[in-house]
């Protein structure tokens, strides 16, 4: 499936407007204060000009007191301008960057989950950070910006009235900067945009060395982390100093060309002082303004660059923008009816990455076809099979993470794609075999669901699963804040916390998926008889391969090659269907091989 992809530039841009927008008022009052700012800037040549006439050549102390205090009083308003410009040029890029880090987050988290089976957190977290630092640096810029073109023209058109024929000679070298900059921009954005790509290649292979550590140790494979960091580090170097040779190619000239214009006004307009055709105060001014004027022409480069910088980073966080969910709620989706959980399959097909396949031309990967299911409420099925014959995806297409290809899936009688997505995994709690807790307390991952929930219900949720025992035994007890992931826990506490966060969610359906597997066979009796409280009453689906944990449902039901094959009870099961005993005999052996930690 091809994620975040197929973006233009112009979306970029789009997308830096259309989040400038809403804070145009903020951003026009730092455009305002950086034009009032120019103008002071400006008004000091003038000032100056006359300083030097009518004090200094005509030697008198009163006018040239006078012209100067006018300076100084202009330079301290200059200086306060400069601090109000910059604070609400911050002031609304942080705003701006926060407003679209909201905005990606969120979009990332309605995503459906078949884009984040192929999108990399590194790569999503260098959109969501470093090409956000893109943008606002952009943000930054504009006030100064514009504020910089105002310069140029009011000190172009000063210099035009004070002398057109010179001003023509020290200003010759401005279009010459233009194509400069022009060609400057256009070879400097595909290194730009070629570096933000191999950042988040490089943020990617840091992320899944660091939150794969323990399995880099456990086969000793620091070398092979290293070897892929380092090529990553180095696509990223190349990139970087392919941008390195165009900016030392263009750069020195766009600071150069401001130059000259200065050498000729010494040169000419130093004869021309000499012949009295004009004044010294004359001269001085303009040199100063053509001072003053190389800031703003230097400051074209890095202008260009930041901009290119930001519009390759608009159009990455664009890209993810983009991406349409493809789970939503339908039109006219409303609410699951009353009930208590009844579920059924009806001749569903399901095929993981089928309604990609046309976009990235990859073959779909079938899983179930024609399946069937009823789910009584109340009542518990254990499903089971060899690995790769669905159970899991039966689980994951109750709460919509997956939409069918064909067929129905339906709770108490409507059909899945028909409820509010919300209320549907409301009403559904599932327990992973990959486990995954949050670096805060035990009670608040427990209460995850429910943030407001009661300590009582949180201890009653936490003795449901087996977890109390071991919970109170802590040092802090609920209040332990749990390490990242939750690897300061063995499998099994994971495991059982886990649970307890699918109980306290109270939902109507219950999915375990492998619940037990975290847990050494010597203890899993220890929440066995948990699971099976929990259990009652409630509709739960059991994806297991452990006899002890398939024996706690009512019903057991055998896939093989997406179909269901057999059903009945786990005794009637193990006394009549050979290839039942087959799959309970490998996944016994499978579990008599593996040292799992309590």
């Amino acid at each position: 499936m091809a994620v975040i992809e197929g973006t233009d530039t112009r979306a970029g841009w789009r997308l830096i407007a259309e989040t400038l927008r809403p804070r145009r008022a903020g951003v026009i009052a730092g455009v305002v204060v950086g034009l009032l700012w120019s103008l002071t800037k400006v008004s000091i040549g003038l000032l100056l000009r006359q300083a030097v006439d009518k004090g200094i050549e005509a030697d008198a102390m009163s006018p040239l007191l006078f012209w100067s205090v006018a300076i100084a009083l202009v330079g301290c308003v200059s200086g306060v301008l400069t601090g109000v410009r910059r604070y609400l040029a911050f002031k609304e890029a942080r705003l701006v960057e926060k407003r679209l880090r909201d905005r990606l987050f969120a979009h990332v988290q309605r995503l459906h989950f078949a884009f984040h089976d192929e999108a990399q957190a590194g790569d999503l977290m260098s959109r969501g950070n470093t090409d956000l630092q893109h943008l606002q640096n952009f943000v930054v810029m504009i006030p100064l910006t514009i504020a910089n073109l105002m310069t140029v023209v009011g000190v172009t058109a000063i210099l035009v009235v004070i002398d057109p024929f010179l001003a023509v000679l020290s200003l010759a070298a401005l279009p010459l900067i233009n194509l400069v900059a022009k060609r400057f921009g256009s070879r400097l954005f595909p290194s730009v945009m070629g570096i933000q790509r191999e950042s988040a290649a490089l943020a990617t292979v840091v992320e899944e060395s660091v939150a794969g550590v323990r399995v880099v140790k456990g086969f000793g494979a620091e070398e092979v982390v290293k070897t892929r960091l380092g090529g990553a580090a180095d696509d990223v170097y190349r990139e970087s100093m392919d941008a390195a040779r165009i900016r030392a190619t263009y750069l020195p000239a766009l600071q150069l060309l401001p130059n000259v214009g200065l050498i000729t006004v010494l040169g000419v307009g130093g004869h021309r002082v000499v012949d009295g055709s004009l004044s010294l105060g004359s001269l001085v001014a303009f040199n100063f303004y053509l001072i003053l004027l190389i800031w703003p022409l230097r400051m074209l480069g890095m202008i260009i660059a930041n901009g290119q910088r930001a519009s390759a980073a608009a159009q990455r966080v664009a890209q993810v923008l983009s991406t349409d969910p493809v789970v939503v709620d339908a039109p006219g989706a409303r609410a699951l009816p009353e009930g208590r959980g009844e579920v059924r399959f009806e001749h569903v097909d399901f095929a993981y990455g089928a309604s990609d396949e046309a976009a990235d031309g990859a073959a779909p990967i079938p899983v179930l076809d024609g399946f069937d299911l009823h789910v009584e409420a109340g009542t518990s099925v254990a499903l089971v099979g060899a690995t790769g014959c669905g159970k899991s995806t039966v689980g994951r297409l109750i709460p919509r993470f997956y939409d069918v290809d064909a067929g129905r899936v339906s709770i108490d009688g409507l059909d899945v794609t028909q409820a509010k997505v919300s209320d549907l995994r409301r009403s559904v709690g599932i327990v992973f075999e990959d486990t995954f807790l949050f670096s805060d307390s035990i009670a608040a991952n427990i209460a995850f669901a429910d943030p407001e929930a009661s300590q009582e219900a949180i201890e009653r949720a936490a003795r449901l699963s087996g977890a109390h025992d071991f919970i109170v035994a802590l040092e802090h007890g609920y209040d332990s804040v749990i390490g990242e992931r939750g690897y300061s826990l063995s499998g099994g506490q994971r495991q059982r916390i886990a649970i307890a966060r699918a109980v306290l969610a109270d939902p109507r359906v219950l999915i375990l998926d492998d619940a037990t597997s975290s847990v050494d066979p010597t203890k899993e009796h220890e929440i066995r008889d948990a699971l099976g409280v929990v259990m009652e009453g409630r509709t739960t689906i059991v994806i297991a391969h452990r006899s002890a944990t398939i024996a706690l449902a009512d019903r057991v039901v055998l896939l093989d090659e997406g179909r269901v094959v057999a059903a009945g009870t786990h005794d009637e099961l193990l006394a009549t269907n050979d290839r039942y005993r087959e799959v309970l005999a490998a996944a016994d052996d499978l579990a008599d091989d593996a040292e799992v930690p309590v």
